[in-house]
């Protein structure tokens, strides 16, 4: 075998060396000088074409494997000279025949080089191209449609070859052009819509779109609304889901009924129902909610109806446009019976979802209205029963909410504990499974809001469960979860500091860590606001480091308090300015601005104001900051945008309302411990600061978290630092 091997590429090495070896064997002198001249023109071709990938034009360097490349090397020289050959000694061409077909032979070649070098196609498709040409040129010859080679082979050998102008007369050519379209539409699934848009006489164009129409009707929808050819081409299809959307795609306000496609696909509802409830905002917000819980429950059944993400979308809109926006709006408005009026035809299920899907727009007391009358409209005020009427919709989204709330525990008060048990078992389940840290910073956060130690244990036992599962499976993601999970939850204070891989010691923060490196001194950067709570809150701060400890120094825009005995430090806060005129935003910026300018990067930050600036400060946080302090009404849940700009950041932040004598209580022990020179140990700090607190303060206080509980940035970071250790 090996000496036949060699003696095949001995051959083809002849062939290759030299040229005439394979030439037609015919009379040079019997062929008509211009036939002599196309000849010439293929043997230039058939050069070129072997040397289009570079080398001495003696071997098709196609491919890395020397023996492919010697066979389609012999398969250009073979087979274009019987080509050749083929057309001078067939006595059935005509000596028009010839000059055609001579003429077609060279444009095939110089098509396929020019594919070549734009890289419409690789050198591996030679032979077969070559064979196509030839399958071609006999069906034409015999008048036949040249439909079946299309069909057989690739997209790009067809493009090339239907562009040979021996073929432009084809009797299939239109079917050819239409299964090359075909292909191209079978290649690009995604871009379907577009390709029809300039082919929208295609036979199977309805079939096309019908497909389309089902796969993603919201970009359909797009595509119906347009005044175009394919517009119009896809207002004429007959099926049934294209004549709804093509009808909901041209009326007014068409968006408003899309929502519902599903529902009028299967003929669940109608256009004039949907009208109806289109002329209130509280009877379409129903009418949204009632379709969302349908749809969830078909979905607990495997059946995932069409666009329920548009929906969803669509019920969060509304209802934070309708309901979460007002109550906002009254967040300082003494009566909730004034404040809630809005809400007061909304039943448990709508509430639900308002807090849900308003999650980002909601404020903490908005929420806790919103919560504490759902039950109220309960009878009985079961927990259980309100996830059973959503169909377990966002039920998890729920939970989390109300951890950060701080309503957990009260919601599990409101279901047996077999119940509660179930429900936490499947909130811990799967968490390899997300393509986000989402839902296991979410359990992590759940946990530490959790008093039930009933409740507790289900959770470290199924986390332990999900770890020898994901241990057994060798899921890499999910044994970091989980095991993390499980450090975490194992430990008696709530962190286990000797097992996690963190950049700092999470219940103590270094004061090395927080002095300039070269200024020595420790630089605090803090947050006011020009609403007419700002002015308050600003001068209880300054009363309060009026003492001989500390010295003020007065800026038009905001000042600066330096201490005066121990470690240097330095606060630079902004002066509360008008908001309305937006001078406070303006005097934060020049701060920053100043601070940038004399190199000082504050590794503490602190927000004081209300709940809705939170986003503001947040957006300027500096990536210095080692300990970030946020005021405000439930600054807890800003933990993830905290991390995304200060990853190893110790935060300390209420889960409900933030107070301002709590706040004062925090800056006093934090700026007094560090001005002594000592670290900050959260654990004695935090017993330090309960000590005296009066009641109602107390209760307050409760609400914040510090940094050595705060499990789910704990999680977090542990998470990044172990991934970053094991890449």
């Amino acid at each position: 075998m090996l000496r036949m091997k060699k003696l095949y590429l001995f051959i083809l090495l002849l062939v290759i060396a030299f040229p005439n070896f394979a030439q037609p064997v015919f009379s040079q002198d019997d062929i008509p000088p211009m036939r002599r001249l196309h000849h010439d023109n293929i043997d230039r071709s058939q050069a070129q074409l072997i040397k289009v990938y570079g080398g001495d034009g003696k071997i098709f360097k196609a491919t890395s494997d020397d023996d492919v490349n010697l066979q389609l090397t012999h398969i250009i020289i073979s087979k274009i000279d019987n080509l050749q050959q083929q057309v001078e000694k067939d006595s059935s061409f005509s000596e028009n025949d010839k000059y055609i077909w001579l003429r077609s032979i060279n444009d095939m070649l110089t098509s396929y080089i020019s594919a070549c070098k734009y890289k419409y196609t690789t050198g591996i498709t030679v032979a077969d191209y070559i064979n196509a040409y030839i399958q071609a040129m006999q069906l034409q010859r015999n008048n036949l449609p040249i439909t079946s080679v299309i069909q057989q082979n690739e997209l790009e050998i067809g493009n090339i070859l239907l562009q040979n102008f021996a073929f432009q007369q084809n009797i299939g050519l239109t079917d050819c052009k239409n299964i090359l379209i075909f292909k191209l539409c079978q290649r690009n699934p995604d871009k379907i819509l577009t390709i029809l848009g300039t082919h929208t006489d295609v036979p199977f164009a309805d079939s096309l779109l019908t497909i389309e129409a089902f796969k993603n009707p919201e970009r359909f929808y797009n595509y119906a609304a347009v005044n175009n050819a394919l517009g119009y081409k896809i207002r004429s299809v007959q099926s049934p889901l294209v004549k709804t959307i093509s009808q909901l795609a041209t009326i007014p306000s068409g968006r408003f009924y899309f929502p519902f496609l599903d529902e009028l696909y299967h003929n669940q509802i109608t256009i004039d129902s949907i009208t109806s409830a289109m002329s209130d905002d509280e009877k379409y917000y129903k009418l949204l909610v009632a379709t969302e819980i349908k749809y969830a429950a078909r979905i607990r059944q495997a059946d995932t109806p069409m666009i329920m993400n548009v929906l969803t979308e669509k019920l969060k809109t509304k209802g934070i446009e309708t309901y979460i926006n007002e109550i906002n709006a009254l967040h300082e408005e003494k009566s909730d019976a004034v404040r809630f009026k809005k809400i007061d035809n909304l039943t448990p299920a709508e509430l639900y979802f308002l807090c849900v899907l308003g999650e980002e727009e909601i404020y903490t007391s908005s929420y806790l209205g919103v919560y504490k009358r759902i039950f109220e409209r309960m009878k009985p005020a079961r927990a259980d029963s309100l996830l059973n009427a959503v169909q377990f919709d966002y039920y998890k989204k729920f939970i989390r909410m109300a951890a950060a709330y701080n309503t957990l525990d009260d919601f599990f008060k409101r279901m047996d504990k077999l119940g509660a048990e179930k429900l936490m078992q499947s909130f811990v389940d799967g968490l390899e499974k997300t393509s986000t840290l989402e839902d296991a910073v979410d359990v992590a956060d759940s946990y530490a809001s959790i008093s039930d130690s009933s409740v507790k244990k289900i959770m470290i036992k199924e986390v332990w469960h999900n770890l020898q599962q994901n241990i057994k499976t060798k899921n890499k993601r999910g044994i970091i979860i989980y095991n993390l999970l499980n450090s975490i939850f194992n430990t008696t204070d709530g962190i286990a500091t000797n097992t996690l891989q963190l950049p700092t010691p999470i219940n103590i923060m270094p004061l090395k860590l927080l002095l300039d490196s070269t200024k020595k001194k420790i630089e605090i950067l803090q947050f006011f606001y020009g609403d007419k709570d700002g002015g308050n809150v600003f001068n209880a701060f300054i009363n309060n480091f009026s003492n001989a400890n500390w010295r003020k120094v007065d800026k038009p825009e905001w000042v600066e308090v330096s201490s005066t005995k121990g470690i240097p430090i330095t606060i630079y806060a902004n002066k509360p300015l008008d908001e309305l005129k937006d001078l406070d935003t303006k005097a934060q910026k020049d701060l920053q601005e100043y601070l940038d300018s004399l190199n000082i990067h504050p590794t503490i930050v602190i927000h004081r104001g209300h709940s809705y600036y939170v986003k503001q400060t947040i957006a300027q946080l500096p990536s210095s900051a080692k300990v970030v302090l946020l005021g405000s009404c439930g600054g807890y849940h800003s933990l993830n945008d905290v991390l995304a700009t200060c990853p190893g950041a110790h935060i300390i932040a209420s889960k409900q309302v933030g107070t301002g004598a709590v706040n004062i209580r925090l800056i006093n022990i934090i700026t007094e411990t560090l001005r002594q020179g000592k670290d900050l140990n959260w654990p004695v700090m935090w017993k330090n600061i309960e000590t005296g607190l009066k009641a109602d303060v107390k209760e307050r206080f409760d609400d914040y978290v510090p940094p050595h509980k705060n499990l789910g940035a704990v999680f977090i970071m542990a998470y990044n630092q172990e991934m970053l250790l094991n890449k």
